[in-house]
């Protein structure tokens, strides 16, 4: 008996601990098969437990199938519990203290989240929950139709989205909604902007999907390059570029158009991710608007505009992947909360959704002007008409000993290069984003950045 003997503590019940020591006996195999435990009374004398004790330990042991009791042969060990090759778990590693930890001022995916109407979403949520208890069950796979009508309704008068809420699909983020595509489109060869959003290229990596990167010039995607490509499908970004931040005009929007008309199985990607910022000029209407609805996938998110833990995006399909969706996924439910969409409905419903946009575009705007002027003469400054992020270039500069040297100083930035694929970037260009840089926090933030860089 003395292997069953446990170190006991003060921790947890007694019968618990004896429990977990016969079990890892088992596991390590120092317990084998068949092997016969002590009776109860015999270990309850040995470790001074009370009957009791080692019963309760004892009938965990055979309710989860470690021990088995045989009749008049007491309690024996069952077969190896072990999973194939089974080892101990490696410790975890030790975190390093020294590693430093970067400012994210830059990043071109922060919003600043003081500007979330916390008092109104907290009403609105409110509201949700103890006015409408059918929210309870389960709802529609493509979101709640509240939701689809308030969000139709905005898109069109926002952004010239012509579309039906039944062409809606509400799902928890970007990511999420790109594998619903990709189910949707099994033969399809993507375009991808080069260089342009990685998020995209890395889920046909991970999947093993083909896609050919389309070179860019100064109205977006070369259409003379797509046409010769062997894609079927092309993804862009066309409202503000990500990351060289140009506007496609309507003359090249209806290139792609018109590329997309001229065989069966084509198809566009409109990612219009931070459409709603511009600062010289209203936003421009979506490439979707142009086209009626039929060739472009509309894909749009709450991320950047209410916060990034706001997993809220959605996607509006043609008519005729619309029937595709509903034979695969129709069954499916929604992967967003039912109580968070229909806050969201009520906001957007309201017009609170369209106020905040304004304050938003204001702050962000003076935002922008702070990095502007403390840049210019640095550098060369792109794409800072639109969006929350800006390309600047040190020419002749080399891009990796720059991001290196920003790191020194304390910061993270990305340099263009990082989201090419096959395209040359020309060398000192740094993607910086500006949502998350306080005008208090500019100047210095700034100075140590052209320090590192120039």
């Amino acid at each position: 008996m003395t292997d069953l003997t446990p170190s006991f503590d003060e921790k947890s019940p007694l019968y618990q601990q004896l429990y977990r020591h016969i079990v890892s006996l088992i596991r390590a195999g120092e317990l084998r098969e068949g092997e016969k435990l002590p009776s109860k009374r015999a270990l309850a004398a040995h470790l001074g437990l009370s009957l009791t004790t080692v019963e309760r330990a004892y009938g965990l042991l055979l309710s989860e199938g470690y021990v088995e009791s045989r009749p008049r042969s007491g309690c024996r060990v069952c077969a190896d519990v072990r999973a194939p090759g089974e080892t101990p778990p490696a410790p975890p590693l030790p975190r390093r203290e020294d590693e430093p930890r970067l400012n994210d001022c830059f990043s071109t995916s922060a919003v600043d989240t003081s500007l979330f109407p916390y008092a109104t979403w907290a009403r609105l949520s409110k509201e949700a929950v103890y006015q409408n208890p059918e929210l309870l069950q389960r709802g529609e796979a493509q979101g709640d139709l509240p939701l689809r009508r308030a969000l139709g309704d905005f898109l069109r008068q926002y952004r010239g989205v012509r579309c039906a809420p039944e062409q809606i699909v509400v799902g928890a983020g970007l990511e999420a909604l790109m594998w619903v595509l990709l189910q949707l489109l099994p033969d399809g060869v993507f375009a991808l902007e080069d260089p342009g959003y990685a998020a995209l290229r890395r889920l046909l990596d991970n999947l093993g999907r083909p896609y050919v990167p389309i070179g860019l010039d100064g109205r977006g995607m070369d259409a003379a390059a797509l046409g010769a490509s062997s894609a079927n499908v092309a993804y862009v970004t066309p409202s503000h570029q990500f990351p060289l931040g140009v506007t496609m005009p309507v003359g090249r929007r209806g290139e792609l158009l018109r590329w997309a008309y001229e065989r069966p199985g084509r198809w566009l990607i409109e990612d219009d991710y931070d459409a709603e910022f511009r600062y010289g000029s209203r936003p421009i209407p979506a490439m979707q608007g142009l086209d009626g609805g039929e060739k472009v996938i509309y894909l749009g998110t709450f991320s950047r505009t209410l916060a990034p833990a706001i997993r809220v995006a959605y996607l509006i399909l043609p008519p005729e992947l619309l029937e595709s969706y509903r034979a695969r996924s129709g069954h499916a439910a929604c992967t967003v909360s039912r109580f968070e969409q229909e806050a969201l409905a009520r906001f957007l419903a309201s017009g609170a959704y369209s106020r905040h946009l304004r304050r938003e575009g204001l702050l962000y705007r003076r935002r922008r002007d702070a990095l502007v002027s403390l840049l210019e003469g640095r550098g060369e400054i792109a794409g800072a008409d639109a969006g929350l992020h800006l390309l600047f270039t040190v020419p002749g500069r080399d891009e990796g000993k720059m991001v290196r040297r920003a790191a020194e100083e304390g910061y993270r930035v990305r340099g263009l290069g990082e989201y090419a694929i096959a395209a040359p970037t020309p060398p000192g260009a740094l993607v910086l984003g500006f949502a998350g840089l306080s005008q208090e926090e500019a100047p210095a933030a700034v100075g140590a950045l052209l320090r590192a860089v120039t």
